[in-house]
This record gives structure tokens, sequence and C-alpha cells, in this order.
């Protein structure tokens, strides 16, 4: 297992200040934030793709992930990440979403990223049925498909509270519908406890689709706001036990977006103590 962390920490930083920061405090990898003010796939002009790329070859930093998921860059005033979805009613506006996402693909081949994660479906609207929208959902995803396996870069769905897909038997149950092993799992564990699902006992049946992990810490309410680990109630030893019990030897990204204000400090604690669980665990 390696550890990385998420840039979408640093919105108060450009990605090459973000990607000496992260290094400097230890990590080993970085997510890379496809969206404003990072790595916008379509603004994003063949300088800015150089700097990304030589600030990364600078401070000897691998991609852990892509993240396709936050779209503040639309604005949505519903809520900056979830909109445009995969399922919205108008089929012009989730298209914005469909093409973000094959940009995204074509930015993790290029900066040597195995995967791109997104969202999982959307918010469904009032009165909208799950089987009416996971059609939406296939039908709109699987253009996408097609480029991750033409580029052979993962294109991981990510379970969310709130969303279509929040719990992994609604993951399993989409992902029957998809015949491609470039579409998997970023399996965020704060958000299978928000969901009611203890990360740790999920760990070895998800295995087989996850390509990718998400770790943040949630408080024993259950209410969804990340933490850094060790703040809130999550299991992280047996967590850390079961997902090294699999085998698994990729990317485990920190990822505290709500920590904005205080980036460093937060990515210096969650390194700290990932570290010391990895330690214990070895």
């Amino acid at each position: 297992m390696q550890l990385a962390f998420s840039s979408n920490a640093y919105l108060h930083f450009s990605v090459e200040e973000t990607i000496r920061r992260v290094a400097e405090i230890g990590y080993r990898g970085i997510e890379i934030l496809a969206d404003v003010p990072h790595a916008w796939p379509v603004g994003l002009l063949p300088e800015r793709r150089k700097s990304l790329r030589d600030a990364l070859a600078r401070h000897n930093l691998a991609v852990s992930n892509v993240n396709g998921f936050m779209m503040n860059a639309v604005n949505d005033p519903r809520q900056p990440y979830w909109h445009p979805s995969w399922i919205e009613p108008d089929p012009h506006y989730r298209a914005i979403r469909r093409e973000h996402t094959k940009r995204a693909l074509a930015l993790a081949k290029e900066i040597g990223a195995r995967n791109v994660q997104t969202e999982p479906g959307g918010p469904l609207a009032p009165g909208q049925d799950w089987d009416a929208a996971a059609r939406i959902f296939y039908n709109e995803l699987m253009p996408c498909v097609e480029v991750a396996e033409r580029l052979e870069v993962g294109l991981l769905i990510e379970p969310e509270p709130g969303l279509m897909i929040e719990r992994f038997e609604q993951f399993l149950r989409f992902h029957e519908r998809i015949d491609s092993p470039w579409v998997g799992l970023n399996f965020d564990i704060g958000h299978a406890f928000c969901a009611g699902e203890d990360p740790q006992h999920w760990v070895e049946r998800m295995a087989p689709y996850t390509r990718h992990y998400h770790f943040e810490d949630i408080a024993a309410t259950r209410i969804h706001e990340h933490l850094v680990p060790g703040r809130g109630a999550i299991d992280f030893a047996a967590t850390l036990a079961a997902i090294a019990r699999t085998g698994y030897e990729g990317w485990i990204t920190v990822e505290l977006y709500p920590y904005i204000n205080e980036p460093d400090a937060a990515a210096r604690e969650a390194f700290a103590y990932m570290t010391a669980a990895f330690d214990k665990l070895n």
C-alpha cells in the first residue's frame, strides 16, 4: 500500500504549489483534482499541462488518481460537486458531466494516473425511480467506458451518501450491467461508514472491484463530514488489516477537502497518523 494526498484540500493554491507542499510533508503520491483551480481539463492549455508534469517530476510525486467527481468550475448553486450529474433531467446538462469525464480520462493518461473516479449517478430527483435513473446513468457512462478501454485508464465509481449509489449492494447491482474490466470501485471508507457499512467488513467482498481507496475519518454520528484520520470513529487498524489481507498494493489517498483553510496542518496530521498505522500493520 502507498500513501497519497488529494489536492482538493488545496483550493487556495496552484497545482504546482500544492504538489510542492504535499511532497515536502512526505507523501509519495498525489490525487490531482480535475477541476478549478488545479486541472480543469477543458481549460488546461498545453503550457499548463507541461507545468503540471514538470512539477510532478521535480518533486518526484506519482499521481494516485484523477478526481473527476468534483465540478466546481460549473458552479451549480444547488451543490458545487454533484451537478451536473449523470442523471440530470436535461440531457444537454448531463452531457457536461459525460464530456468532462472523457477529458479527465485523457488527462489521467497524460500524467500517468491509472484511474479517474466519478460520481455514482447523482442525486435522485423527487419521484425518480432508481432503475430508471440507473438506465440513464448507464447510457451516459458507456461512451466514457469506451474511452477508458481505449486509453487503458480505470473509470471508478465512488458510492456517496445521498446519491443514486450510496451502498455497496447498489454498486454491485449497477456494475452487473457493465461488461468491462476498466470499470471499478473507488472505495471511500468514510462514505461507507456514513452509509452504515463499517468498511473493514466490506473490504474483502469488494476487493475484486476496488482499484483505489479514499481515506478520511467520520464522527460516531456517521454524518458525512470528512475528518482527519484519528479524529473520528472509523476503525483504521481493522480496515488496513483487511486491505492488507487482500494483497492490495495500490494507493490509499487521504481526502480532506473541508480543510482548505489549513491544508498543510491537516495533511501533516494525517501523514503522521497513517504512517504510524502502516508501521503497526507491518
